[in-house]
């Protein structure tokens, strides 16, 4: 693979079973690559050590004054030195070509992952997490990956010199082939507490940019609050922390820097001395004294590589577990084994066996929840997006579980949009230029959300001077547009797309109530004929719902619309209005005393089946809840409060 070549077609499954075979499917993935650098390193690093003969012969060709052999070591080095300078070159030239292109398969896969979850993904993992493994994490893994076949290439050189010399010189030869392996492996006892510390640097540095990236996102939350200086300090705090944790480490590594400097220097102390005495005894040659003298000190070049192959390894190694604890989520078995559903698209009732709840076709479904995190991650599940398991088996649409279709054919079937949507930068026209449907026109779901008074603000912000609001730009994450202006954009966006099933988590929380009201009735219009959901509190949005469901404690409990469940059922009434009857503040959650409605559960027959939910079958509504306690006591304190 050339750097011209990329991006990859696909960069494969990798094994992110743990840290360590992550880095080795990278090294295999790239094997053609890494012996490419390899022989190149070997060219390079023999001619750093053939350099020594020939400075042996042309000493000794000067001492025996023979101007033939002094002509060969000048030939001899002149060959030494081109080898160098060509393998030097093209080991540079591929090693950084190994470095780039494991980079690029690693921002592959984590592009690929997170068109995969989606939203979920910085559910299950902080937004400063997955900014640090593609960028810092990318780099240190490369540079592992670039590192590897220059260490092979070093250990192979220091291999075929001791042997070398011990054929040549066995006096020192020997002497040298001990000292070797012992230089190499001196490091070794500090490598476990140098990668420690390496790993608590990694960790407190991971904390100080999620600290960063949460405090970044909520600036104008903080300066509204006056929380500026409180989270500076903070960040001040997780950076200072960083530094000492860096000191720390830097100290290691520094001392395992110190012996490789001081044992090899041992070494060659040791291999003059003894030399010395040889040649005054007579017993080798001045020139072959020379020649053992220039093999050692060459060689403290490629035993430079074993400190570096452990420096990289020891920050590549928490980076690359990093970077495969993101890759390992999963949003589910999307893959059909069974074939057959490639290309299906579902249509029909929306079913959560989890939890009862069901969104029969073509309707606009409100969902009300007690609890907004439960009520998130009922959306979420809806989607598809949430793992499955025994207990929270897929959702259904029409009979088709989610989890048995392809990733495309559920995005294009079941859209969900968050509480917290992301505007990406860029112009108005490119913010709605989505896969879509085609059947709602950009016009229409601008309409439909009200974004007429966002229309103009992006007019009077243009800098082009055009007057067409679709060529205004969006900043980053529409930081310079008001959080109801976003969530309205967001909305027309979720429009446009035009799904099977749309689920909207509380699209309208930022906005006033007028134009909440005028949304509703929008977005009803606009999505007749396709199945709705939304997740809401607010009684405007509530009271245009063909159908509400209560959902309490993970189980749909009452079923009807907006006025029948204000009437009959308590737990309802206490969640969208903050007020609870004198009766019901027992947490019995039954109406008034001499109500005989029963409930007949949206599950009572499995879907699919005969008269079951995806059959559309009938319901008993008017289900009677508990009051939850948290909002029986919200009610209380504010009557307390009047």
């Amino acid at each position: 693979m050339q750097i011209r070549d990329l991006p990859y077609p696909d960069p494969g499954i990798p094994d992110v079973r743990s840290g360590p075979r992550f880095l080795l499917w990278l090294g295999r993935n790239q094997l053609g690559g890494q012996l490419k650098s390899l022989s190149w390193g070997l060219l390079h690093q023999l001619g750093i050590a053939g350099l020594p003969i020939g400075a042996g012969v042309a000493v000794q060709a000067v001492i025996d004054r023979s101007g033939s052999r002094l002509a060969l070591a000048g030939g001899l080095i002149a060959l030494f030195g081109l080898a160098i300078t060509v393998g030097d070159t093209m080991l540079h030239r591929t090693a950084i070509t190994n470095w780039i292109t494991a980079a690029a398969r690693l921002q592959q896969l984590l592009a690929r992952k997170t068109a995969e979850l989606g939203s979920a993904l910085t559910r299950r993992v902080a937004a400063g997490e997955v900014v640090a493994v593609s960028t810092g994490d990318v780099e240190k893994i490369g540079w592992f990956v670039e590192a590897l076949s220059r260490f092979l290439a070093a250990v192979i050189a220091i291999a075929l010199i001791c042997v070398g010399l011990v054929l040549y010189l066995p006096e020192l030869g020997v002497l040298v082939a001990v000292g070797a392996p012992v230089l190499a492996l001196s490091v070794l006892p500090l490598l476990p507490r140098a990668t420690q510390r390496a790993d608590i640097q990694r960790e407190k540095a991971g904390r100080a940019t999620e600290l960063a990236s949460d405090t970044v996102a909520g600036l104008r939350v903080l300066r509204g609050i006056g929380g500026e200086e409180l989270f500076l300090g903070r960040y001040r705090t997780a950076s200072q922390e960083v530094r000492e944790a860096a000191v720390r480490s830097a100290r290691m590594w520094a001392l395992i820097s110190a012996i490789q400097v001081l044992l090899p220097g041992i070494l060659l102390v040791t291999v003059v001395w003894y030399g010395a005495r040889l040649a005054l005894d007579g017993q080798i040659e001045v020139g072959a004294l020379v020649t053992v003298y220039s093999a050692v000190t060459l060689m403290l070049f490629p035993l430079r590589h074993f400190e570096e192959i452990a420096m990289a390894y020891s920050f590549s190694r928490p980076s690359a577990k990093r970077a495969a604890r993101v890759l390992s989520l999963e949003r589910t078995a999307y893959e059909d084994e069974r074939g057959g559903l490639a290309e299906a698209r579902p249509t029909g009732d929306l079913y959560d066996p989890a939890t009862g709840l069901l969104a029969p076709s073509g309707l606009l479904t409100a969902v009300v929840c007690g609890d907004p995190d439960a009520a998130g991650r009922l959306a979420e599940r809806l989607g598809g997006h949430a793992a499955q398991t025994e207990k929270n088996p897929s959702v259904l649409l029409g009979g088709v579980a989610l989890d048995d279709l392809p990733l495309d054919s559920a995005r294009a079937s079941v859209l969900v949009q968050d509480k917290d949507p992301v505007l990406l930068s860029g112009t108005l026209a490119e913010l709605l230029d989505i896969p879509a449907s085609g059947a709602v026109t950009p016009s229409a779901a601008l309409t439909a959300a009200q974004c007429g008074d966002v229309l103009d603000a992006l007019v009077q912000a243009s800098v082009d001077g055009s007057g067409d609001p679709m060529r205004s730009r969006i900043t980053e994450r529409g930081r310079s547009l008001s959080g109801g202006q976003r969530q309205r954009l967001a909305l027309a966006r979720s429009l446009v797309t035009d799904p099977e099933v749309l689920v909207l988590d509380e699209p309208t929380s930022a906005v006033d109530s007028h134009t909440e009201a005028r949304i509703a009735g929008g977005v009803k219009e606009l999505r007749a004929g396709r199945t709705t959901v939304v997740f809401a509190t607010s009684p405007l949005l509530l009271d245009h719902a063909d159908r509400v469901v209560f959902v309490h404690e993970g189980e749909a409990v009452a079923v009807g619309t907006h006025r029948e469940l204000l009437a009959g059922a308590t737990g309802y009434r206490a969640v969208v209005t903050r007020e609870t009857d004198d009766a019901g503040t027992d947490g019995a959650g039954a109406d008034n005393a001499g109500s005989d409605d029963a409930r007949t559960d949206d599950a009572a027959a499995a879907p699919g089946e005969a008269g079951g939910p995806a059959a559309g079958a009938e319901e008993t509504e008017h289900v009677m809840a508990p009051v939850p306690s948290g909002a029986a006591g919200a009610a209380n304190e504010m009557e307390e409060s009047a």
